[in-house]
C-alpha cells in the first residue's frame, strides 16, 4: 500500500483510501501531551492504528507545514520520523493530520547515541538543491508563524527572519534599555555569528518533548519546524530546557563536530526560541530574554 501526504475532504475518505472502502474506525483513544492540538490514536477494524492530530479548520495550514517538514526529514534517509499518511478537513469542522502510529517504549541503552548520530547525519545530508537559507513557505514554531524568506547569508536570515519578527511582536514587553540592546544586537550580529559551510536541513524545534522512543527503544523525531539553516540551532535548542544526555552530544560531535566558539553562540540562537515563548506564553520569559540581551549587548 502506497501512502502519501495527499489532502482528503473527510476523515472517512482518508481511512477508505488508505485501508480499503470497507475499513472503519472502531475506537478513538485520546493521547496526552499535546499543547496545541488534540492527539488521538485511531484503531481500525482490521487492527491497524493511526496517529491523528486534529484542531479547528484554521489549523489546516499548520498541519500542511508539519507534513512538509516530516516528509523532507524522511527523504534524507538519516532520521526516524513518522510517515505522513494524509491531511484534510472534515464536515465536523476540524482539520486533521494522519501519521504512522509509533508505539512508545522505554529508551534503549543506545537511544541518545543513535539520536545524536542520526541528527548529525541529517545536518550533513545534501541540501536538496537548496543553496540558500530558508524554506519553500512560511511555517510554524509552535503556534507562532515562522518567516522563511530565502537568504544567501545565514546571518542575514537569522536577523531578518528569526530575530526581527520576534522583536517586533515582543515590543510591548520592552523598556527603552531593552530596545536599545536589541537594536545594537541586530546591527552587530555578524560580530557574534558565523556562516556555515552550507545550509543544513534543521528540525527547528528540538527539545525533549519532540523526541521519543519507539519500538525497541529506537529514537524518533516528531513535531518539526524545519528550514535550511545552521545546524547549531538544533544543538542550542536541545540544551535550552535541561539538555539531552551526554551520549547524544558525544555521538553528534563524532559525526559532525561544531565549529569552535559554539558555546559563545548558543544563547544567541536560543534568544529566538525564548522570544517566541515570550510572545506565545507571556512575561514569565522576559527575564531570560533580558539576560541574553545584556550578555551580548551590554
Amino acid at each position: 500500500m502506497q501512502h502519501s501526504n495527499r489532502t482528503y475532504y473527510t476523515l472517512d475518505e482518508a481511512i477508505h483510501e488508505l485501508y480499503g472502502p470497507a475499513c472503519y474506525i472502531t475506537e478513538r483513544r485520546f493521547v496526552s501531551g499535546g499543547d496545541i492540538n488534540e492527539a488521538s490514536a485511531l484503531i481500525l477494524d482490521d487492527g491497524n492504528r493511526l496517529f491523528m492530530k486534529s484542531n479547528s479548520l484554521r489549523a489546516y495550514d499548520n498541519f500542511s507545514s508539519e507534513a512538509d517538514g516530516l516528509a523532507a526529514m524522511r527523504e534524507t534517509g538519516t532520521v526516524r520520523v513518522p510517515e505522513v499518511l494524509g491531511i484534510g478537513t472534515d464536515p465536523e469542522g476540524i482539520s486533521f493530520l494522519l501519521l504512522e502510529y509509533i508505539e512508545s517504549e522505554k529508551t534503549s541503552r543506545r537511544y541518545w547515541e543513535e539520536l545524536g548520530r542520526s541528527l548529525a547525519e541529517m545536518h550533513r545530508a545534501p541540501s536538496a538543491g537548496s543553496p540558500a537559507f530558508g524554506w519553500k513557505k512560511y511555517n510554524y514554531i509552535g503556534a507562532g508563524h515562522q518567516v522563511n524568506t530565502w537568504h544567501d547569508s545565514w546571518i542575514s536570515f537569522f536577523r531578518d527572519c528569526r530575530l526581527a519578527p520576534q522583536f517586533r511582536d515582543a515590543d510591548r514587553y520592552f523598556d527603552a534599555g531593552d530596545r536599545q540592546r536589541a537594536d545594537f544586537l541586530m546591527s552587530h550580529l555578524d560580530s557574534f555569528l558565523i556562516e556555515p559551510d552550507k545550509p543544513s536541513l534543521v528540525h527547528g524545534d528540538l527539545w525533549a518533548g519532540n523526541v521519543m522512543a519507539g519500538k525497541g527503544g529506537t529514537a524518533w523525531l516528531i513535531d518539526p519546524a524545519v528550514y535550511y539553516g545552521h545546524p547549531e540551532v538544533d544543538l542550542a535548542m536541545s540544551e535550552l530546557f535541561g539538555g539531552f544526555a551526554p551520549d547524544f552530544y558525544g555521538a553528534y560531535r563524532e559525526v559532525y563536530p561544531p565549529e569552535p566558539g559554539y558555546r559563545e553562540r548558543r544563547d544567541l540562537y536560543n534568544l529566538y526560541q525564548l522570544l517566541n515563548h515570550l510572545n506565545m506564553f507571556g512575561a514569565s520569559y522576559l527575564s531570560s530574554v533580558r539576560q541574553i540581551l545584556r550578555r551580548y549587548a551590554g
